[in-house]
């Protein structure tokens, strides 16, 4: 798989049915090995190697914004179980453009996370809502777990 810009991980890679899968250790199962998948894996890694407890990190799951199902690629709880980061993994070769940050602005209409990240995992962007301004301000990275 292409190389991304973060640390050199380690992963479980295997051969299966003529397809690379990679064993995804928050859905504790092996999945396909495409582009994105190779991004969100390297993403929910980064996330453990700033300290965000496993328990936390949640993946692919489906959720309805008026009545049209969605599936975001990320997210991680606080410890009240409300949505504090919400991650889109786009795959290395597709240009992040502006439709991407809107598409994650709309699923977050509905999961109100205060830390967006948008990745191709070349290019990662980080935005935390400002509460006083009530708006997202861009940061240059993602903080360390602090509970």
């Amino acid at each position: 798989m292409k190389k991304l810009n973060f640390p050199d991980f380690q992963f479980k890679i295997k051969k299966e049915n003529n397809n690379n899968v990679i064993f995804d250790e928050i859905r504790k199962k092996w999945i396909v090995l495409t582009p994105e998948e190779w991004v969100r894996q390297n993403f929910i890694k980064y996330l453990i190697s700033k300290n965000y407890p496993k328990s936390l990190i949640n993946c692919e799951k489906s959720f309805y914004i008026n009545r049209v199902l969605k599936r975001y690629d990320i997210v991680v709880y606080d410890l009240n179980g409300k949505v504090n980061i919400l991650v889109e993994c786009k795959s290395p070769n597709i240009n992040i453009i502006k439709e991407h940050f809107d598409q994650v602005m709309r699923y977050n209409i509905e999961l109100k996370s205060e830390i967006i990240i948008v990745t191709n995992g070349l290019n990662h962007f980080y935005f935390k809502l400002d509460k006083n301004k009530n708006q997202y301000i861009q940061e240059k990275d993602l903080t360390f777990y602090n509970k």
